[in-house]
């Protein structure tokens, strides 16, 4: 046997004999047998071996060498038209959309798919490449805070107000469609963007915000920059809530406070902890407003709700220092920062300590943009696993040929096809309130639906990332790849915008402020749809998990009426997930015909022209457990004892 003797890093590499001529063989080189005692060489010999070894490894390097220039082991994976690819989305839109506003809007989504696969998509690889930079004082000393964004950022800004992201909402040019209109080119956009969908969805909110308020002359010329379409004009606008307390408990958080001036206007002091797309044109924010005396009413009553510019026509800061930009996971994209409010120029547009209303508007519509970057990036990181798996050769054949594989792909795929159903109906409904078109049960079942979407969602999104970056192998581990972008990006989705316990409990408040009437409309809704799907054999046994999950939950909703406040908190995040759960397996669209609006998974297997894969997701949905509240509710979950023991593991052994 030959040992080949070759440097660690060509250890991989099998040494060969080089034949010359039939029966002969170049000398071993490196590749040598085991020495020999007793045999003796000249000098000249030692002399011929060594130049003839050296001659041969000289071979075999030149050869490795020829080697690395062959094609890549592994092929990348690739996507083409987002649109065009998306059957699910195509068939929805195909389903619902009235005819007329189907072929337009058929026709810009086709257009749009291409600009994002050929201009959009380059671009959001230079903003990740590129992140904002700041630069605190000038060569001379001097203060400056510029926070400098790469020229892809920009051009994002620019391509958001050409495309109308913002505006199609608020034009109206497809009555109630037009919300779930922009929706679908957010959902298309968001994976594309580079981070820009966090700026948008601030900028949605805030031009809600100020249309709720009737837009106000003063607010005027920014609801029009907020939605134009002219990218010279176009604004974009941050909400600055958290500060140094941090948190969604803005009641107690909020320190900020505001002075009034002589002129009506007001000068802004605190510190804001946490400011995403600093850069942003505008803000809206929450101040305490101090009395002559200088003192301000706490908790939530005392908040109110300000407008600022963030620079003025100089393009100088309003009183405003930047402390720092924050050093996050994910959305590096992005400008987020730390801000000194130093007298800070605003004008007040809530009533005074009513802040906290006045935001409801806009936090509804940055969770229901929350909910379409998880819908987004899921389905993105499983067109990109699709492809890999037809590409990739893995133990003799295709990873699409392996059924483990193909069945690790499919049960993601049950999942955002759900998660992109609920997320239609949850837009279809915003379009049906903001044109007001929305019956009243429409609009309790959208206060719900928005934080059980948003909870549930961002947690769907975290899972499919992770176990999709998984089909990739250690490419999926590769940063240059931009796989692990997507999965950094992805993890805030369950954090901003409340976390999933605080919207967990945000859900109770719906159900406890409407008297219980929501849940009540949730479940006479999703009965209804369920008569529906009852006539379509195939969905048969889905159908009757679903009766059971209904059951089930409204044993749990009985019995919990008589337990003490602490059971329905521990079991808050159990119950949302089941909401969750069975309106996605089952649609509610607040309608009299059958097609009419928007219908998740089983409504949308029961159309006439389902597919069977269509079917095929209704069954698996409804194959999970579709009611794990009622489930841990059995297991005693949910009592003092067990509140106990938490807090037992938890603390055991440690130090507090």
């Amino acid at each position: 046997m030959f040992v080949c003797h070759l440097p660690w890093w060509r250890s991989s590499v099998t040494c060969k004999l080089w034949q010359v001529q039939p029966g002969h063989f170049l000398p071993w080189g490196r590749c040598q047998m085991l020495s020999i005692k007793g045999i003796n060489t000249t000098v000249g010999q030692e002399q011929q071996a060594s130049m003839k070894e050296k001659q041969v490894l000289e071979d075999l390097e030149m050869h490795l060498a020829r080697r690395d220039t062959e094609p890549l082991f592994q092929e990348q994976p690739e996507t083409g038209n987002q649109y065009l690819e998306d059957t699910l989305l195509q068939s929805y839109l195909k389903t619902h959309l009235p005819p007329k506003v189907l072929e337009e809007v058929h026709q810009d989504l086709e257009r749009f798919g291409n600009r994002l696969l050929t201009k959009i998509q380059p671009l959001s690889w230079e903003c990740e490449l590129n992140p904002p930079m700041f630069r605190q004082y000038n060569a001379w000393g001097q203060r400056v805070d510029h926070i400098h964004t790469c020229s892809a950022w920009r051009r994002m800004k620019e391509i958001s107000a050409e495309e109308g992201l913002i505006a199609e909402a608020y034009e109206k040019r497809y009555s109630n469609w037009s919300r779930l209109y922009q929706a679908v080119k957010l959902y298309l956009f968001s994976s594309s963007s580079g981070g820009f969908s966090c700026p948008l969805a601030m900028t949605d909110g805030a031009a809600k915000v100020i249309e709720s308020l009737g837009i106000p002359g003063s607010l005027k010329n920014a609801f029009d920059r907020l939605t134009s379409r002219d990218p010279e004009k176009f604004w974009t606008s941050g909400q600055w809530m958290t500060e140094r307390r941090g948190g969604s408990d803005v009641a107690n958080g909020t320190q900020t406070v505001a002075r009034k001036q002589p002129d009506g206007t007001y000068r802004l002091y605190g510190f804001k902890w946490f400011t995403s797309a600093a850069d942003s044109d505008m803000a809206l924010t929450l101040a305490r407003i101090a009395d002559a005396e200088g003192q301000c009413t706490q908790g939530s009553r005392g908040l109110s709700l300000f407008f600022l510019r963030v620079r003025d026509e100089e393009g100088k800061l309003n009183n405003i220092q930047v402390q720092r930009l924050k050093d996050k996971l994910g959305t590096r994209q992005m400008a987020t920062a730390e801000l000194w409010l130093q007298g800070a120029r605003a004008e007040l547009i809530s009533a005074e300590g009513r802040g906290v209303a006045a935001i409801s508007n806009m936090l509804n519509i940055t969770r229901i943009h929350n909910v379409i970057g998880a819908v987004a990036s899921m389905r993105r990181m499983i067109s990109l696993s699709r492809d890999y798996a037809c590409k990739r050769v893995a133990f003799g054949k295709l990873l699409k040929d392996h059924p483990l594989h193909m069945q690790t792909i499919a049960r993601m795929e049950v999942q955002v096809r759900g998660a992109f159903l609920l997320l239609m109906e949850i837009v279809h409904l915003l379009g049906l309130a903001e044109t007001n078109l929305a019956s009243e049960q429409d609009q309790l079942l959208l206060r719900l639906l928005i934080p059980v979407a948003k909870l549930y969602t961002g947690k769907q999104a975290s899972a499919v990332a992770v176990e999709a970056m998984e089909s990739f192998g250690g490419q999926g581990y590769m940063e240059d790849t931009g796989l692990p972008v997507i999965l950094r990006d992805t993890l805030v989705l369950s954090i901003w915008e409340g976390t999933t316990n605080i919207l967990s409990l945000d859900v109770l408040r719906s159900l406890t402020k409407s008297q219980g009437q929501v849940m009540a409309v949730f479940l006479s809704t999703v009965q209804k749809k369920l008569e529906l799907a009852s006539g379509t054999e195939e969905l048969s046994p889905a159908v009757q998990r679903a009766r059971e999950a209904i059951g089930s939950l409204r044993q749990f909703m009985a019995a919990a009426g008589s337990e003490q406040a602490l059971t329905m908190e521990l079991a808050a995040r159990d119950f949302s997930y089941s909401l969750a759960r069975i309106y996605t397996g089952r649609a509610a669209t607040g309608t009299t015909e059958p097609w009419d609006g928007l219908a998740l998974l089983m409504e949308h297997a029961a159309r006439p022209d389902a597919s069977c894969t269509d079917v095929c997701a209704a069954l698996r949905w409804c194959n999970q457990e579709l009611c794990p509240v009622a489930v841990e509710s059995g297991r005693g979950s949910y009592g003092g004892g067990a509140a106990l023991q938490d807090s037992a593991l938890v603390f055991e052994n440690s130090r507090l």
